[in-house]
């Protein structure tokens, strides 16, 4: 019986480390994990820890991630909101843009700054890396949750920011684990 049982096991978790890798390699890409391990050597940030939003996956599902970098696995999965302006009438596709009051989503790379209490509660400041989110700061695109953001994926479209990636508030919370427990600062890459 005790056999039986831990082959039982060994088979589990067999089939959750393919699960798993199955889930990195469809929804953040190699390429991209690569290019941040690459970003963040020798840099002042976080080596172990890295946020991805993968904007090409719809808002409904998983396409925030948090991820391991040094084990390559996800440690946290959620829905995450884009902007409003993003939104292509009668398409799938989305823009974006760096520019204040577009309330669009702006792609590339941000350090994940201090948080402070707002009108949404807990939110992270991110500080823009690149030539199309440096206008992050000016245009407060923080990392926040929201009410109408689902704890879980549906078919159903995630509520839309201004521009703002938007958790659900438990999303949030198990996101605050990391990034609180963090000496240096976390780095978040928005992808498309």
């Amino acid at each position: 019986m005790m056999k039986h049982f831990i082959f039982l096991f060994i088979i589990l978790i067999s089939c959750s480390k393919a699960e798993s890798q199955r889930l990195n390699s469809v929804n953040v890409p190699q390429t991209k994990i690569s290019e941040i391990k690459d970003y963040i050597k020798g840099k002042e940030y976080n080596q172990e820890l890295a946020v991805f939003i993968n904007f090409k996956i719809p808002s409904g599902k998983y396409r925030y991630f948090i991820y391991n970098l040094k084990n390559n696995t996800i440690v946290q999965q959620a829905v995450v909101s884009h902007g409003s302006g993003s939104v292509i009438p009668n398409s799938d596709a989305l823009k974006f843009s760096n520019i204040e009051g577009s309330y669009q989503s702006s792609l590339g790379k941000y350090a994940i700054g201090e948080s402070y209490v707002g009108k949404f509660g807990k939110a992270y400041r991110l500080k823009g890396l690149d030539s199309t989110n440096s206008n992050a700061m000016q245009r407060a695109i923080v990392l926040h949750s929201y009410g109408c953001i689902p704890d879980v994926e549906s078919k159903t479209p995630a509520c839309l920011s201004l521009g703002c990636p938007m958790l659900s508030v438990n999303a949030l919370k198990e996101t605050a684990k990391y990034v609180d427990q963090s000496t240096k600062p976390v780095i978040l890459y928005a992808f498309y």
